[in-house]
């Protein structure tokens, strides 16, 4: 009997000497499809804000709003895709924040 606990005990040490190595400040809270494609939405509407172009303006508002269709469709990769996009046309590296 005394055998059998000493086998999880070494197991229960083993795992928090591992999760203590890890740490949670390292460890890095992955965000869903949709919380990404919110995030790059809101990245995009600042860009268009500071942008004065009218004609990449209007082309990246006519993707934004075709992103968050895909996005409220359960399509959020393409949501996201689109979203990218439509920062590059305005000259903007998106966040990749969720990967």
């Amino acid at each position: 009997m005394q055998r059998g606990s000493n086998g999880w005990t070494g197991a229960l040490l083993g795992m928090s000497l591992a999760v203590t190595v890890i740490g949670p400040s390292e460890a890095k809270a992955a965000i869903t499809r949709s919380e990404h494609c919110d995030r790059l939405s809101h990245q995009l509407d600042e860009a268009i804000q500071t942008k004065a172009e009218a004609a990449e303006v209007a082309e990246a508002t006519t993707l934004q709003k075709t992103a968050i269709r895909f996005c409220a469709e359960r399509k959020q990769a393409q949501g996201i895709r689109t979203l990218a996009n439509a920062l590059e046309l305005l000259g903007v590296t998106p966040d990749d924040d969720a990967q």
